[in-house]
């Protein structure tokens, strides 16, 4: 739970550095992204999905990060 938690505290870091950094790009970003169609939204999440699972994969299974 304590991973999770560690896990769950380092994301909200990482997702609102951009938001305190550049707020004003963040805004125009937001603007783009409302006008591209579903699919491609979907398409782009999937892809950080398995680039996610892809880096955790490694991670775990990696003699290079122990």
């Amino acid at each position: 739970m304590k991973l999770a938690v560690t896990v769950l505290g380092l994301l909200l870091i990482v997702e609102g550095l951009p938001y305190f950094a550049f707020p004003e790009r963040m805004q125009a970003l937001m603007r783009e992204i409302q006008e591209m169609p579903p699919r491609q939204l979907r398409a782009v999440g999937l892809v950080c999905i398995l680039v996610g699972l892809g880096l955790c994969y490694l991670v775990q299974r990696t003699a290079f990060f122990q």
